[in-house]
């Protein structure tokens, strides 16, 4: 497990899911992103970012992405490197829980599934699924930042085989050493989450926070994360709230029902809303076109391109307090749009550029899905001990 020549520039772009701009020495290099998540989080204009020459001269990517910086803090992000890592943590025996495990080979097939490691113990036998984490909080981490069919179908085989008997587990490596707790990433990918709660109990499983430099030669392990599974039991429902992006191009007069024809500006349109049930149903048909006219976005949403549409799964009611933090740092309003059941002057906010890749846009979505968990975390806790 070796990394050489590694250099340092400053992200640029991502046009896709496998390609990377970067600034590296006075010019702009095409780089492959050997991870093919979101990372919305992490991937800003100018954010450090660590590649290694690719070594091939006929490869139209000169370069692998390796990590980026957050907070000044070495984030791996090449997800075939986790995998080697993994692989190195059990061999020398510094997972926590597994230090009895030898590493016996990798990449074992059973039926019609591939899983990373088999790890043996005696006689005994331990099949191995790793995921790569790079979604964060401020003290938390969530997996996956994208809909995973693939990881929630490892889940179940893994669950089934444990019915049967064998030794089963997933290692999740957490690439950031503040993380203190771990959850599935319940407003992203649901059925993952659920089936995750459902097999959790029956998989030896591990979420592992690392702590990495600027070589990315070996990470050093910091904690097992905690599992808040209250949390889970709590807010993994069909309901909550969400903040939908919108792309106008060109400025527009739009006529909104009851509110009659309204001025938009071209750009960017982020909408606050909510559903207490149905909330996938809710996103669903607030990103087609062909529907009754019914809520102010319909009329918005047949001039208009969609960009995102992002869920917030709660018990809570905080759809207020999500229009007043994205108003902050909007650049206009619509006003009166979307908020005539309340006090709000708008549920409707414009930006001249795209917020999700925005830091201030990013950080309000974090600060609602994830940050906010640490007060109901202690609430709970709380609740739980008067029992």
């Amino acid at each position: 497990m070796e990394m050489h020549d590694i250099q340092r520039g400053a992200f640029v772009d991502r046009p896709n899911r496998f390609i990377a701009h970067v600034a590296l020495d006075g010019e702009v290099v095409t780089c492959h992103m050997p991870n093919p998540g979101r990372m919305w989080e992490l991937l800003f204009p100018g954010v450090p970012v660590y590649v290694r020459p690719a070594g091939n001269p006929k490869r139209r990517t000169a370069y692998d992405v390796v990590g980026i910086e957050r907070d000044g803090v070495p984030i791996l992000l090449d997800t075939q490197y986790n995998n080697d890592t993994a692989a190195w943590l059990v061999a020398e025996h510094l997972v926590p829980g597994w230090e009895d495990w030898d590493l016996v080979r990798r990449e074992v097939t059973v039926g019609d599934s591939r899983f990373d490691l088999l790890l043996g113990r005696g006689e005994e036998r331990f099949f191995v699924e790793v995921k790569s984490c790079t979604l964060f909080s401020c003290d938390g981490a969530m997996f996956p930042d994208a809909v995973t069919e693939r990881g929630r179908k490892h889940i179940l085989e893994l669950a089934e085989m444990s019915r049967h008997g064998i030794h089963t587990g997933v290692l999740f490596l957490v690439h950031w050493d503040r993380a203190r707790w771990f959850l599935p990433d319940y407003h992203t990918d649901p059925a993952f989450a659920q089936a995750f709660q459902e097999a959790a109990p029956q998989l030896d499983w591990k979420a592992l926070a690392l702590a990495w430099d600027a070589s990315f030669q070996r990470p050093e392990p910091v904690r097992l994360l905690t599992y808040p599974e209250a949390v889970l039991s709590r807010e993994n429902h069909d309901g909550g709230d969400y903040l939908f992006v919108l792309h106008l191009n060109k400025t527009k007069d739009i006529s909104v029902g009851s509110l009659g024809t309204l001025h938009f500006p071209q750009g960017y349109y982020v909408y606050a809303g909510s559903a207490k049930k149905n909330l996938a149903a809710r996103l669903a048909r607030h990103s087609r076109k062909r529907k009754k006219m019914h809520w102010h976005i319909d009329y918005l949403r047949q001039e208009a391109d969609v960009v995102a549409a992002l869920p917030i799964r709660t018990a809570d009611d905080l759809e207020h307090d999500l229009a007043r933090a994205v108003a902050k740092i909007a650049d206009w309003q619509i006003d009166g749009f979307g908020c005539t059941d309340c006090r709000c002057p708008s549920h409707l906010f414009g930006f001249a550029a795209n917020p999700i890749h925005e830091r201030a846009f990013i950080q309000i979505v974090e600060d609602f899905r994830m940050n906010r968990l640490a007060s109901l975390m202690t609430e709970l806790c709380h609740l739980a001990a008067k029992d």
